[in-house]
């Protein structure tokens, strides 16, 4: 048998490559499909189908490209949606991948028409269930696309289809969710690599109710989401334009990237460290380090738009998939030799200012009027992790809508997690003419390290 978990990075994306006596098929393939060509090839399976879970917001779906490269079938959930391609799964309907059966449960509640992939063992019980974003290790699925007036109705589809379908297949069976932690399709996604139905059963806190009426209440909110995701759910319904016929970004010198960046819809993403931006950077660029790429660039960049790319000078091969997968096609280049060749063309920099730990801790014993603290952690992690005393809170997704609620006549001392997402911030900051900001590097990672407060 070959089974493989395949994970992105970033988005918390998980599909899976499944296959016996030769024969093979994908559940919710990403955009970018090497991958499952090589495990395939390399272990002499043919992927005859693709089956999609449900109609993805936060990324492309690769369906398309299997099928041009494999010729597999595709068969996708919410059949009652426009899609311009493969065939409508129907609530039942069986697969047959060698001697291995997968069924097909429909499970609505993140979406009307999301379907579960239920795999029979050889001895015909139930081995694996991939629930999509139904059901994850530690939470359940959102519920919140359809609006907040149909919060009773998505919630009591999504409590039918989890204690009334899925459960019911057995504690034993081995629960295959579409993403892990630090995924935005649930809101407390548990690190659990693996799990079992039991083991959600016992530890998930959504499973934990009395009742249907309890669990909508615990479910039924309304929560955050980028503005690209709207873009992903046209998108996913047509055929996209394979990644093959693409150009690879080009190198441009520092006149040609100038030039280039001059256009009002060209956007300049540095996807270097925090303290290489911080040191130098091309002005008017957004700070986006590569592994938060994914998570933030649906954030800040418009869909459409532009996009010029600073590294440390090499060939940007992950950011650029990391774009590819959620639909930022239109790449022009990347800095040739980075920001050295930028300076060796005698084009301006500019910095930002750093500080570290132990000298915001120090301010708290100052007068607040002299500072001012801009936490841009989430409400969990300020609930799991703590606060800093006088600090103002605004999540860093919804810093673009509260820059009235920031002095300009005091320095602004920027904390997160660890620095990474606080340079995001200030770069934001800077292009809208904040110019007295300052960076804590290691964020509460280093403030955990030292003796600093926390409420």
């Amino acid at each position: 048998m070959l089974f493989e978990k395949i994970k992105s990075p970033g988005l918390a994306h998980i599909s899976y490559l499944i296959g016996d006596k030769n024969e093979a098929l994908v559940i919710d393939p990403r955009r970018d499909i090497d991958i499952y060509l090589e495990k395939a090839v390399e272990k002499g399976y043919k992927i005859t189908k693709v089956l999609e879970t449900h109609r993805n917001e936060d990324y492309i779906i690769g369906s398309n490209e299997l099928n041009v490269k494999t010729g597999a079938e595709i068969w996708h959930a919410d059949q009652k949606l426009d899609y311009q391609y493969g065939n409508p799964v129907q609530d039942g309907q069986e697969f047959k991948v060698g001697s291995l059966k997968i069924k097909a449960l429909h499970t609505p509640g993140h979406t009307p028409g999301s379907m579960s992939y239920v795999l029979y063992g050889y001895e015909g019980d139930p081995w694996m269930v991939f629930t999509g974003d139904a059901l994850f290790a530690g939470d359940v699925g959102r519920i919140d696309f359809l609006g907040e007036e149909n919060l009773e109705k998505t919630g009591s589809w999504l409590y039918d289809s989890i204690f009334n379908k899925i459960l019911p297949l057995g504690d034993e069976v081995i629960l295959c969710p579409a993403h892990g932690a630090g995924s935005v399709c649930a809101s407390a996604i548990a690190e659990r690599e693996w799990t079992t139905l039991g083991i959600e059963r016992k530890l998930n806190p959504k499973l934990q109710v009395e009742n249907k009426e309890e669990f909508i209440e615990l479910v039924g909110e309304m929560l955050e989401y980028p503005p690209y995701f709207e873009n992903m759910e046209e998108s996913n319904l047509v055929e996209k334009e394979l990644l093959a016929n693409y150009k690879q970004p080009a190198p441009l010198s520092a006149a040609e990237f100038a030039e280039a960046a001059e256009d009002d819809n060209t956007y300049i993403i540095d996807v270097r460290t925090e303290v290489s931006y911080a040191a130098a950077h091309v002005p008017g660029s957004i700070s986006i380090p590569l592994q938060n790429l994914p998570s933030f660039v649906g954030w800040f960049i418009p869909v459409g738009a532009k996009i010029l790319l600073v590294t440390e000078g090499d060939y940007p091969q992950e950011a650029v998939k990391h774009l590819y997968r959620t639909g930022y096609d239109n790449i022009l280049g990347y800095l040739s030799g980075g920001i050295i060749n930028w300076h060796m063309a005698g084009k301006k920099s500019e910095s930002v200012n750093t500080v570290t730990v132990d000298k915001l801790c120090t301010l708290l014993d100052n007068d607040p009027e002299d500072w001012f603290i801009l936490d841009i952690r989430s409400d969990d992690e300020l609930q799991e992790e703590g606060e800093i005393k006088d600090a103002k809170h605004i999540h860093l997704t919804q810093l673009l809508q509260h820059y009235d609620e920031l002095p300009e006549d005091k320095p602004l001392y920027i904390f997160c997690g660890s620095g990474l997402r606080s340079m995001t911030a200030a770069s934001l900051l800077k292009n809208n003419g904040f110019i007295n900001q300052r960076v804590v590097l290691g964020g509460l990672t280093a403030w955990n390290s030292t003796t600093c407060p926390i409420i």
